[in-house]
């Protein structure tokens, strides 16, 4: 069953050696209870210890069954204690923060036994020792003939095939000795039983086989082991199985341990905490800004959609130039560095014209997806709206519907100039998304446009509207500008005897006011008329006529609404919203208009000039053409800008203007008449349904370029797209900045765990010990120490999610009241507060490496001595 061969065990002790054991030969039976007797430091406790696997021998053999231990490895042992050795101690060594039925049930769990056959097992080793009712407590809640019990039942759990048992009585009273050396007893005829202990009168009354032990020699066997018994016990074989402590078993262990000190579990935890809570919160903090971000950049999709204009700059050039030029000049010269003629040659060439025409085939056709990616394409014309209002008298009087047409009349003190201007600057097309229109728009009154002459009138969040779209609307009069203006001027000339003028109130509207004013509109092709095949402009008296008559177009606003809070920018100064059916109607009748059709079918003749397009003016055409560019705003705006240029012009210059601009071409004749090529929109407005959608049409209009030469390449802008971006960059940067300055005290509060998780090795000494006494290897007392590490960095973690997300409350708080944006807060996403858990516990993990190392070299039996 178990011998010993010369077995010699030596302690180093600096440069002394002292001779533990000295060649001890003893052969041992299956079944019997044998007794070491001998005084204090003869070598008893050493050899029951060699015995166990616990220590290691000097020099001999260890044989046990028959197969020898010289070559046995750490795991071998383990496992051999485990499986074959059951120790009961003099101190009972039970793990305190273990229950009874748990403390029993330790050795099965490094057996791999299943956890409803582990219980069984414990709940029966402790009923066979008389404890079935204590179970379930602890063990200072028991004597000490009762722990002594628990240690039996614990050695007894696993059926090893060696009971070592070191002064099972030492610790006890009379009466409990004699009922714990029954047991033993009773044992011994299944298992063999080593005891070492001082009290002969035990040893005789109890024991089958004594063996006496004097300075490291036996003296005397009473009963020794023969050799033809030998030959018998050898015909069975060890067990090969091998011991792992589950993962589970660790963090168990470690759990409860971690709850007897709750106190400093708690106070470990939130010291752990603090950083953790402080990256939280600049995330929280940077998500809730760029989450902001991200919904002020979807909600300007609606103002800011990715266009595409007819004309366009290349503004990447223009950039270029402000880079410096790394090319250095010649040793010993200085070079020019010609700014201004690279200025003059990116002005040249930065204008580009996009084939919008051909880009629009391909959005319409089946090879493209962008529709698929969009809430609506918008395609913008210049179709001029020529806009009038009725006044309380049943007049009718220009409005402007153009910002310079407004300017144009304030500056020259009330003068209306008649417009060849196509642009409609108040006014702003609906995208064609019915939902997407109510989800960027809330109803203040009224309803949403269903006809094409159905208009809606915008106001900010708080109800206002700018004063130029009153004007345009005809709802104010612009020349209350005009007499500011005149007024302004007089009191910088005179302020002693001109009083400086006064702002005037502002103007309150009902909502009902807005919805029963009366708007009419005129197209460009409906103030001119035909006399004798020519193009004349009608007379103001023929354009009131035409406003009272029922072949006008009047404009019914039929709701008044502002952006919704999903919607950061759309119309935010208010304006005037209509249907894209309204336009489409209006180009239409233009196309079709007697005015345009007869100068489309005349490509010779300027009709509204009555000349050929190659007959140029001469200088005594000179004064007529003066008094027709004074009449005509849209040259006239030209002609001034050259005047101020050049300085006064002669006849000679006003010619060559009047052939530069009147003569024109028949497009730009048609264009001034109201006629719009459906095929050449002059831009596209493209309203993505969300960031991947927009992403996938930035793809698409990039594989549409990759096939067009560099002529027919689109170019685009996002402008609102990029600064966001720059705006997420810098946010991105300064967050990375300040975790990394966090970061700081996670490792500080790491490094605090690592020492605290080394206080935990020196206080839990005895049950490193009982462990490895009980076959748990190095790497399992590793595992029990790093679960309590990962146990401390989960908390930590989860501890400082829990703290942050109480803090986000009050920082959101103070965010809404210094920022007044009610939907910029601070969140931290899920994802988020997962990593930084799993960074906490990955620290600490790391910090307790070197604790958990020191444990698990621990010596088991110096282990076993520590009080």
């Amino acid at each position: 069953m178990l011998s010993l061969r010369k077995i010699r065990k030596d302690y180093v002790s600096g440069e002394d050696v002292v001779h533990a054991l000295k060649n001890i030969s003893l052969d041992f039976r299956k079944s019997e209870f044998v007794s070491i007797l001998g005084p204090s430091g003869c070598g008893k406790t050493t050899l029951l210890n060699i015995i166990g696997g616990l220590d290691h021998y000097t020099d001999g053999d260890l044989l046990i069954k028959g197969k020898s231990t010289k070559e046995f490895k750490d795991k071998d042992w383990d496992t051999y204690r485990n499986h074959s050795i059951g120790f009961v101690f003099q101190s009972y060594n039970l793990i305190p923060h273990q229950t009874i039925l748990e403390n029993v049930e330790l050795a099965l769990t490094l057996s791999g036994v299943s956890k409803k056959e582990r219980k069984e097992r414990a709940k029966k080793a402790l009923e066979d020792v008389g404890l079935k009712d204590q179970i379930r407590k602890k063990p200072n809640q028991l004597s000490g003939g009762q722990m002594q019990r628990v240690a039996i039942a614990r050695a007894l759990v696993n059926n090893p095939d060696i009971i070592l048992a070191d002064e099972p009585t030492g610790a006890l009273d009379t009466e409990t000795s004699v009922q714990i050396m029954e047991i033993l007893k009773s044992i011994s005829k299944e298992k063999l039983i080593i005891m070492v202990t001082h009290n002969p009168e035990l040893a005789d009354a109890y024991s089958n086989r004594i063996i006496k032990l004097v300075d490291g020699v036996v003296i005397d066997d009473s009963n020794p082991y023969s050799a033809i018994e030998q030959e018998e016990d050898n015909a069975s074989s060890n067990s090969n199985e091998k011991t792992s402590m589950s993962f589970f078993t660790a963090l168990s262990l470690s759990i409860k341990n971690l709850l007897t000190k709750k106190t400093r579990t708690i106070l470990t935890s939130f010291a752990g905490s603090i950083g953790i809570i402080g990256i939280a919160l600049i995330l929280s903090v940077s998500s809730g800004v760029t989450n902001y971000i991200n919904t002020v950049e979807e909600s300007t999709m609606a103002s800011y959609p990715l266009t595409i204009q007819r004309e366009t700059a290349d503004m990447t050039s223009m950039m270029s130039l402000f880079n410096q030029d790394d090319k250095k000049a010649e040793d010993g010269y200085i070079e020019s560095n010609d700014f201004m003629i690279k200025l003059m040659d990116t002005l040249t060439n930065i204008e580009k014209t996009n084939n919008i025409s051909k880009f629009k085939e391909y959005i319409e056709s089946d090879e493209s997806k962008i529709e698929e990616y969009s809430n609506d394409i918008v395609y913008n014309y210049s179709a001029h709206l020529n806009t009038y209002y009725e006044d309380k008298d049943g007049n009718y009087k220009k409005t402007f519907s153009d910002y310079m047409e407004l300017m144009a009349y304030i500056m020259s003190d009330g003068t209306i100039y008649p417009t060849g201007s196509n642009q409609n600057s108040i006014f702003t097309q609906l995208v064609g998304n019915d939902e997407f229109i109510k989800s960027q728009y809330d109803l203040v009154d009224g309803d949403y446009p269903k006809n094409p002459n159905e208009i809606l009138i915008c106001v900010d969040d708080n109800n206002k509207i700018s004063d130029y779209v009153l004007y345009a609307l005809g709802m104010k009069d612009a020349q209350e500008v005009v007499d500011y203006k005149k007024a302004s001027d007089l009191y910088k000339e005179d302020s002693v005897n001109n009083p400086k003028p006064e702002l005037p109130s502002p103007a309150k509207y009902t909502y009902k006011d807005i919805l029963e004013h009366k708007f009419k509109v005129l197209l460009n092709s409906d103030i001119y008329k035909i006399e004798e095949g020519i193009i004349y402009e009608k007379t103001s008296d023929e354009i009131l006529s035409l406003l009272k008559s029922n072949n006008s177009v009047e404009l019914k606003i039929v709701g008044i609404v502002k952006p919704s809070e999903e919607s950061q920018s759309t119309m935010s100064i208010g304006g005037i919203l209509y249907k894209k059916e309204m336009m489409t109607n209006f180009i239409d009748i233009v196309n079709n208009s007697d005015v345009v059709t007869l100068q489309k079918n005349n490509t010779k003749t300027n009709l509204l000039y009555n000349r050929d397009f190659d007959d140029l003016y001469t200088e005594d055409d000179h004064m007529s053409l003066v008094a027709k560019i004074s009449s005509d705003y849209s040259l006239l705006t030209e002609f001034a800008n050259l005047y101020g240029a050049q300085g006064l012009m002669d006849s000679q210059q006003v010619v060559a203007f009047a052939n530069t601009y009147m003569l024109s071409t028949h497009e730009e004749v048609l264009k001034k008449l109201g006629y719009v090529d459906f095929s050449t929109p002059d831009s596209i407005n493209i309203y993505p349904k969300d960031f991947d959608s927009k992403a996938a049409i930035m793809e698409e209009v990039e594989a549409y370029n990759d096939k067009q030469s560099d002529d027919d390449k689109i170019m685009y802008s996002d402008i609102v797209g990029e600064l966001l971006n720059s705006v997420s960059i810098i946010i991105d940067a300064i967050s990375y900045v300040l975790i990394a300055f966090v970061s700081i005290s996670l490792v500080v509060s790491s490094i605090m765990i690592g020492i605290i998780t080394y206080i935990s090795v020196l206080e839990r000494t005895k049950e490193i010990g009982v462990l490895r006494a009980i076959g748990a290897s190095k790497k399992d007392i590793s595992r029990v120490f790093n679960a309590e590490t990962l146990t401390i960095g989960f908390g930590s973690g989860v501890l400082g999610i829990a703290i942050t997300l109480l803090l986000i409350i009050p920082i959101n708080i103070i965010l809404h009241a210094v920022t007044k944006i009610s939907y910029l807060s601070a969140s931290l996403p899920i994802g988020g507060a997962i990593l930084l858990v799993l960074i906490s516990m990955l620290l600490t993990f790391v910090a307790g490496l070197i604790p958990s190392r020191i444990a698990a070299k621990k010596d088991p039996v110096i282990a076993l001595r520590t009080e």
